[in-house]
């Protein structure tokens, strides 16, 4: 049962102490009671309960959330008395673009002088203890360590042909067709917002001479991804860092081919691949190959690799193959295609398309016009247990894209590059930017160039 005693003071018989209470139980002041002559303890009652906005002035012994979201205030100091303690934080972090102004009182110091200050550090919170009329206020804490919690990066992906594959802490979206790729959550750390991403546009068709591959762009942090086409050394590509928005995919076609008729085997031109988009990057389409004609031949096309070149059927001179890196952006997003010649009566050649990784090969007696060879993503881009995108190239466990259409009696680039032409015609690879092969025999006409792939990569974890 309850007991209550009502005395005006304690005193001791003897001695200087008074004791409160024993070990194990809890002296504990009424609700709505306070104490005096105790003392503060260095520590401040935070005011939870009411944010600030705009200019104020503190209280001895209060703690302050400062909101200067919508713009920059000043938090006025209390008049100063030996042992008065204020704290204030950044609640918003936001001090280091709208900064808070403490102010002193009147003509009462901080820190020995009697000045302004202001706290412009993302996350800040400081605490300030008034000493005497010498130094005024001090700072006694200062943190800019703004502990928080870990927000990654949140993405969707649409499209029909589309999908998100996941390898360690890190997503791939993967489009194979048009689609988009919508940002739902950015990263607290914003160097996770800058994404790796790996652009291929579509091949360009084939004639008598072999397609250019479509643009190769690629920047990527995942481990192996040594291509001289990516952001390593010192060119390196575009950086595309996101926002919370939704980002439109363009996954190009590959060009049509067309036939070859019978002699003089002119035809209509064929057509370069389409290009493929994703932010701020764009890779070329590539070069449509080059057609033999009388009397003027047919050069091949530019692009993001360029076209071989056909040749004139009546004889002459070399025809140039088409120009790569069209438009130019460094680094170089594919190669020239190869040249064309027709000496009567000895020998006749159309050139192989350009690849990222190579030249097509220009026509020669007895040559093979081959197409150039692409370039690769090792595994971490996608994953090693990721669905095998691209094709096989000369270097083991990685993936070729962009491989130039073969020219005459050539073989096709690592990277989807169409072989030659007569039976049966040879596209260049889907999903690969693989030029097509060239060819007019059984049955006429050249090849389709491959459709381009589009693929994203980022840290969710």
């Amino acid at each position: 049962m309850a007991s209550t005693i009502k005395v005006n003071t304690l005193t001791t018989a003897t001695g200087c102490t008074v004791t409160l209470g024993e070990s194990g139980k809890t002296v504990a002041l009424a609700c709505g009671a306070s104490q005096t002559g105790f003392g503060r303890t260095g520590t401040v009652d935070w005011q939870t309960g009411s944010i600030k906005t705009a200019t104020f002035t503190a209280a001895n012994g209060e703690g302050y959330f400062a909101d200067t979201s919508g713009g920059a205030f000043t938090m006025n100091l209390p008049a100063g008395a030996a042992g008065s303690i204020v704290s204030v934080v950044d609640y918003t972090n936001t001090f280091q673009t709208y900064n808070l102004t403490i102010s002193p009182d009147g003509s009462e110091k901080i820190g020995g002088i009697n000045a302004n200050i202001s706290l412009s550090t993302e996350g800040q919170s400081v605490t300030f203890v008034y000493v005497d009329g010498t130094e005024g206020w001090k700072n006694v804490q200062d943190s800019t360590s703004n502990v928080t919690g870990r927000q990654f990066l949140e993405a969707t992906v649409s499209g029909a042909c589309n999908s998100l594959i996941t390898s360690g802490d890190y997503k791939t979206a993967v489009f194979k067709g048009p689609g988009t790729f919508t940002v739902c959550q950015v990263s607290s750390s914003s160097s996770e917002n800058t994404v790796d991403y790996f652009v291929v546009a579509g091949g360009g068709g084939g004639f008598f001479a072999g397609g250019g591959a479509g643009g190769f762009r690629l920047y990527s942090t995942a481990p192996g991804c040594n291509s001289p086409l990516n952001n390593y050394g010192a060119s390196p590509n575009t950086e595309v860092t996101v926002t919370a928005t939704a980002y439109p995919i363009a996954v190009g076609g590959g060009g049509a081919g067309t036939a070859g008729g019978p002699f003089p085997y002119s035809a209509p031109a064929a057509t370069p691949g389409c290009g493929s988009t994703f932010s701020t990057v764009t890779s070329a389409g590539g070069g449509a190959a080059g057609g033999g004609c009388t009397p003027t031949p047919a050069a091949g096309g530019d692009g993001g690799s360029g076209g071989g070149a056909g040749y004139n059927q009546s004889g002459g001179a070399l025809v140039s193959g088409g120009s790569g890196n069209t438009p130019p952006i460094s680094p170089s997003q594919g190669s020239n295609g190869g040249s064309g010649q027709h000496v009567p009566g000895a020998w006749a050649g159309a050139g192989g398309g350009g690849g990222a990784g190579a030249v097509g090969t220009d026509a020669s007696p007895g040559g093979t016009m081959d197409g150039g060879i692409g370039s690769y993503i090792a595994d971490p881009f996608v994953g090693p247990t990721a669905p095998s995108y691209g094709t096989a190239g000369p270097v083991s466990s990685t993936r070729y894209f962009t491989g130039g259409g073969a020219g005459d009696g050539g073989t096709g680039g690592s990277g989807g590059g169409g072989n030659i032409n007569p039976s049966p015609v040879h596209n260049g690879v889907t999903n690969t930017g693989g030029g097509a092969g060239g060819g007019y025999a059984n049955p006429p006409g050249g090849a389709t160039g491959g459709s381009g792939i589009v693929m994203i990569r980022y840290k969710f974890q």
